[in-house]
């Protein structure tokens, strides 16, 4: 590749007051993107999903320099490099790496990020011959992760995920860690090497973190638990990062959860509810937002907070219809719901695809996407979370799709009744009350297919009389 082709990005002014850069100078950054040879199948292991193989080199490119912003580097230069065949010791070829040598020097960048997998032997030569960090696409994604999680358990499951590629890259990475240390008196022999006390280090805080994390888990369990008392139904946002969820969220729920146009803006789950049309209401939570080549042992570390979405009655799977790469998004999302334990196949009524940034989208595709809507079994729904366009219709067909598990009945309780009373508000929804005179109540309520049998025990099913059609 000629070193030209790599596109630089101007330089900024000197004067940051102007230019709205800050006195501490932000980290130069080189992103590449390797192409492989027509007949080359990038490795893909349980981490690494085939999809992002059908996107443009481009598109992926587009997406590394997005996750290089995620984390306020300054990119002073990027591009596609051709790779023939991926070599053991580099990756790219010792030519190229020469190459590449130069235009990293010649920008003074301090990072430069290879948007493909790295063996630790392959990153070790490469920062030994370029003489800067060099980060790998999971190293990266892990560096952003680590940049966004604010509260404590959000930073336990990147340290975590941190710790697990960390001790899987000791192994012959770095010359150093190969010395021996003098044994204790007391128990003889040679001692550890360096390389094995590190993995021994590392080995004990992994274990100690998932010990933290099981509590978190079994305290969101519990959480969890309470909520379903309520009990209104749970609805659970997913989707690529960055396409929408978190303002979505927001416009549904009126929240204040930061919704940046940035990947990975959110980590930590949130919770509101929200009202349906009719007047019920349903829990709605917001997650982590997923990414092709997801490493696998962040999708391990955030299984804690991603259980939100297994218990879910409904989960929303957000899309960017206005991306270009939309279709190979959703593929990646539904790769990675199977390894949480959702089947959307065998529940297709518990997935609604809601096609976000509708706002994007010129009058022309926009049409298109309409029909496309409109000719789909699935029902997905077309909304912009900006503008506010179809989240009336969102509302409804969540209200619908919550319904059809659930009854809605017709209940008459006279004044002695109270303990009944209480159950029904502590285990039901209560949509309306009225009261018919003497202590007599009427209610019309919603009951989970869970709690009917327990309702017919208590009440007698003769009294359960089915509403008439809202």
């Amino acid at each position: 590749m000629d070193p030209k082709a790599l596109k630089r990005k101007k330089r900024p002014l000197a004067d940051g007051k102007k230019t709205g850069v800050s006195a501490r100078h932000p980290t130069k950054a080189i992103v590449l993107e390797p192409v492989l040879a027509k007949d080359q199948a990038r490795p893909t292991g349980k981490g690494e999903r085939r999809s992002a193989l059908a996107r443009s080199p481009e598109a992926r490119l587009e997406e590394a320099l997005g996750l290089a912003r995620a984390i306020d580097l300054e990119v002073c230069a990027s591009g596609l490099v051709p790779l023939p065949r991926p070599r053991p010791a580099t990756l790219f070829g010792s030519g190229k790496v020469s190459e590449l040598e130069g235009v990293i020097r010649a920008e003074g960048a301090e990072l430069v990020i290879v948007d493909h997998p790295l063996t630790p032997v392959q990153q070790r030569n490469l920062e030994t011959a370029w003489g800067a960090k060099v980060l790998d696409r999971t190293g990266l994604i892990l560096e952003i992760f680590g940049a966004r999680a604010r509260t404590r358990e959000g930073r336990l499951q990147v340290e975590l995920a941190h710790l697990v590629y960390q001790k899987s890259r000791l192994v012959r990475s770095w010359t150093h860690l190969e010395r021996q240390r003098g044994g204790f008196g007391f128990l003889g022999g040679p001692g550890e090497t360096q390389i094995e006390t590190d993995r021994r280090i590392i080995g004990d805080r992994i274990e100690s973190i998932r010990g933290e994390l099981e509590q978190v888990r079994r305290t969101r369990a519990l959480h969890r638990k309470s909520r379903a008392k309520v009990p209104y139904p749970s609805v659970a946002l997913v989707g690529y990062t960055n396409a929408g969820k978190s303002t979505l969220f927001n416009a549904l729920t009126g929240a204040g959860v930061l919704a940046e146009d940035t990947l990975f803006a959110t980590l930590d789950p949130t919770h509101r509810a929200i009202r349906l049309p009719h007047g019920s209401k349903a829990v709605l939570s917001d997650t982590v937002g997923f990414i092709s080549d997801l490493p696998t042992m962040l999708i391990a570390a955030f299984r804690a907070t991603l259980e939100e979405v297994v218990e879910a009655d409904l989960i929303l799977h957000v899309r960017d219809i206005a991306d270009e790469a939309s279709i190979y998004q959703r593929a990646d999302v539904n790769a990675i719901l199977p390894e949480l334990g959702v089947d959307a196949e065998a529940e297709p009524l518990r997935l609604l695809e809601v096609w976000n940034k509708a706002d994007r989208l010129d009058a022309a595709a926009k049409r298109r996407v309409e029909n496309e809507a409109a000719r789909d079994p699935a029902h997905p729904c077309l909304v912009s979370a900006v503008t506010g366009e179809g989240l009336k219709a969102l509302l409804g067909e969540i209200e619908t799709r919550l319904n059809r598990a659930r009854d809605t009945l017709d209940l008459v309780l006279q004044p002695e009744e109270g303990a009944l009373s209480n159950w029904i508000y502590e285990n039901c929804e209560v949509i309306d009350r009225s009261d018919l005179g003497d202590g007599v109540t009427h209610l019309r309520i919603r009951v989970a297919p869970d709690k009917r049998y327990r309702l017919a025990r208590l009440a007698g099913p003769a009294r359960l009389g089915t509403a008439a059609a809202e």
